[in-house]
């Protein structure tokens, strides 16, 4: 089993900052927002993101993918009682030649193996779909 521990503290009414081995990210905790860091709700959306692109770097090399980038739009829908996120949508846009059937097992993959992908779709709604970059 693996473990994770980060730390998290108020600077002040208007953020913190949250710290993990040599990383930091400050927090947007003003309850008028910032511009300038990710409030949790961003930061949910940006876990799911990184977990499909860590998920992609993890199994192109076995899958012997090509790719040339990728890019994770995400849509998060949040109700207001009780505070909750009811749905997250998204979208998987990835540069490469591969073909469509090569594209859908990539998919399968970023769906079946990730652990935040896995931890949300199992506590509310999570669906997208995978697209191919449109050529310059």
């Amino acid at each position: 089993m693996l473990e994770y521990r980060i730390a998290a503290r108020r600077i002040d009414a208007h953020g913190g900052m949250a710290t993990c081995k040599s990383a930091e990210i400050t927090l947007d905790t003003d309850v008028n927002g910032r511009a300038d860091a990710f409030n949790p709700a961003e930061l949910f959306l940006a876990a799911i993101a990184a977990c499909m692109l860590k998920g992609i770097e993890r199994v192109t090399p076995m899958l012997r993918f090509n790719l040339r980038g990728v890019e994770v739009k995400l849509h998060g829908v949040r109700q207001d009682n009780p505070p909750k996120m009811i749905s997250v949508d998204y979208e998987l846009i990835v540069d490469t030649d591969e073909d469509d059937r090569r594209l859908d097992l990539l998919h399968t993959n970023v769906r079946n193996f990730g652990t935040i992908f896995n931890t949300v779709s199992a506590a509310t709604s999570l669906e997208g779909r995978i697209a191919r970059a449109a050529k310059d």
